[in-house]
């Protein structure tokens, strides 16, 4: 009497003869049967090393799978729900490259500066090296466009010697992105964490969620709250997506998110990210980056060696300084492009002279395809005759001696680039730069501007970095009323006003009660009689903010003292009406904007 298992193994054997009796009926041969297709399935599923609760839910599906029909409707959808099953990297890790000597020397060599990032993975690793089981941090890099932040999650996967994967998620609004759909819809699919996982390959991957701030919201869902299960990590070590609907663990993840502002961030979900900001690049930065990094990236970019071109420090300074005005360096990139792309115009011009002159000799080795001269066989054609011979034919098809596959070879190899005699270096100097780029694209015109009473420079923050905004006050005949234009928030026309009262209450304190030639002035008496118009430029722009108040005070003092405010000084902060300075933010980004701008002070 045969045991359950041999007689299990007997009928398995039967029915897979059978089945490869019936494939060969159908035309489709023994080979790829159903029955196969199903053992590997199985095979791929103990393989994937599924924890407990997963296994169980796998092994539930494939006896219900075992017991269906091809023709059924419901037989795929369990099928590509057990083969993304086994495809999931459950039990596959990458090993960590814990050598923080190798991670200091990657990271410094792809960026420069953006000390306060290197610092906390060199700290994570630190205590990865101490701690196996130590969960990834969930890191939250935020500054303006250009400064590093989507490149640097490259650069850090590299130096942890883990896979990377970037999950957009600029303009998401379905929560379905992120948590999946449940498998009861047709066409339900996984949500983007579980599939980024997926293509890693392993459970540890380093995911770049980009643009974190610009989720949106709709009656589909809200995504920022879908998130709040991945990048808690208390939490994301049971993972449960809709189309998947068992726990998957994400706490070996290191999570890099990114973001231009922070204010659009739901409370709940920033409150969970390390935020590490990244104000901008100073002009000494850029010039170190530029050298280091951009110039020889373009140079190999367009072809070209350093034996073409050389670029000095003055022009860098000059592209920096006169044609890029930024917190980044994405603008620079493209000037210093363009730079390249007109030198290598003329390196292929040189070479195209040097192979018209008969300097270039080209390699024995070497297939050139025929040149077919139309205009010339028209005129063989019209009996004119011809001194050069037609391309010779092959005995055989009546084809050109050069076949189809070595003239694709052929062109496919670039020319040697070898040079004419007249060629030299392209050494690139302020000259050649403004002869490139055309005339300035930023001047600085605070001294113009700042040149006569009640003209003030204020610092304010917006997401693209810092920005510097004139001031103008203006008083002229009326009725005391006050003027405000330059489309300004509310929040900008009472720091206006306050800045008003303050100085009428500190006339005397200010010196300002009887001035020189008006010493028979009461100025309280006059401003009562005098209308203030305070104005910001760039009108289409909206303002809004506390910290102009010191500016627009700074502004009026000059307007009524006639005496103009330093060229050099730029000013920010919130005054109160008993004239004290209050404490604002993005200072880095202010500073940075003035310092870009040349003010000193």
């Amino acid at each position: 009497k045969l045991k359950t298992a041999q007689r299990e193994f007997y009928l398995r054997q039967q029915l897979r003869a059978i089945n490869e009796e019936l494939g060969s009926m159908n035309g489709k041969g023994g080979a790829g049967s159903e029955q196969d297709e199903m053992e590997q399935l199985e095979e791929a599923l103990e393989k994937a090393g599924l924890p407990q609760e997963a296994k169980a839910a796998a092994d539930r599906e494939l006896q219900r799978l075992r017991q269906m029909q091809p023709s059924q409707p419901e037989y795929s959808v369990i099928r590509t729900y057990l083969e993304l099953m086994a495809d999931l990297p459950w039990a596959v890790s990458s090993k960590d490259n814990l050598d923080i000597t190798n991670a200091r020397a990657t990271l410094d060599g792809d960026h420069h500066a953006l000390d306060k990032v290197k610092k906390r993975i060199i700290e994570f690793l630190a205590v990865r090296s101490l701690k196996n089981d130590m969960k990834g941090p969930i890191l939250c890099l935020a500054g303006p466009p250009g400064v590093g932040k989507t490149s640097l999650g490259k650069s850090v996967a590299d130096a942890l010697g883990r896979s990377f994967r970037r999950l957009a998620l600029g303009g998401v609004r379905d929560e379905a992105e992120i948590r999946g759909h449940r498998r009861t819809y047709i066409g339900a699919l996984p949500g983007n964490v579980i599939q980024t996982l997926k293509k890693a390959g392993t459970n540890n991957p380093v995911i770049l969620l980009d643009e974190v701030d610009k989720l949106g919201r709709d009656v589909r869902g809200d995504p920022g709250s879908a998130l709040l299960e991945v990048l808690d990590p208390e939490q994301n070590d049971s993972f449960v997506d809709h189309y998947l609907n068992v726990p998957f663990d994400l706490s070996k993840v290191l999570f890099i998110a990114t973001a231009n502002r922070l204010d659009t961030i739901p409370g709940p979900l920033l409150d969970r990210m390390e935020v590490i900001e990244l104000p901008g690049y100073t002009s000494a930065e850029k010039h170190e980056i530029a050298m280091s990094h951009l110039i020889p990236k373009q140079i190999e970019r367009h072809g070209i060696t350093g034996e073409h071109i050389e670029f000095t420090p003055a022009a860098v300074d000059l592209v920096i300084g006169s044609y890029t005005r930024e917190a980044g360096v994405r603008s620079l990139d493209r000037q210093l492009a363009a730079i390249c792309r007109n030198v290598a115009v003329k390196v292929a011009e040189s070479r195209d002279r040097a192979f018209a002159a008969g300097e270039v000799e080209l390699d024995d080795n070497a297939v050139v395809a025929p040149v077919v001269d139309h205009d010339h066989h028209l005129e063989e054609d019209a009996g004119l005759g011809s001194s050069i011979p037609p391309p010779p034919l092959d005995e055989t098809e009546g084809a050109a001696i050069a076949s189809a596959e070595e003239v694709e070879a052929a062109s496919a190899l670039e020319p040697p680039l070898v040079l004419d005699a007249n060629f030299s270096r392209q050494v690139v100097t302020p000259e050649l730069v403004s002869e490139i780029l055309g005339p300035a694209r930023f001047e600085s015109e605070i001294a113009q501007r700042t040149a006569v009473p009640g003209v003030a420079t204020g610092m304010a923050w917006t997401q693209v970095g810092g920005e510097i905004l004139f001031i103008e006050a203006w008083l002229h005949r009326g009725s005391g009323r006050v003027q405000l234009t330059g489309q300004l928030g509310s929040v900008m026309q009472e720091s206006v006003r306050a800045a008003l009262s303050f100085i009428r209450g500190n006339l005397s304190a200010l010196q300002l009660d009887r001035l020189g030639d008006l010493a028979e002035v009461d100025l309280q008496e006059a401003l009562s009689k005098a209308d203030l118009h305070v104005h910001f430029p760039a009108g289409a722009v909206p303002k809004d903010g506390p910290s102009a108040g010191v500016a627009v005070t700074a502004a009026i003092l000059s307007a009524l003292s006639g005496r103009c405010v330093r060229a050099d000084t730029a000013c920010t902060g919130e005054i109160t009406l008993r004239g004290l300075v209050l404490p604002v933010g993005g200072i880095k980004e202010k500073v940075l904007a003035a310092h870009r701008a040349g003010i000193a002070r």
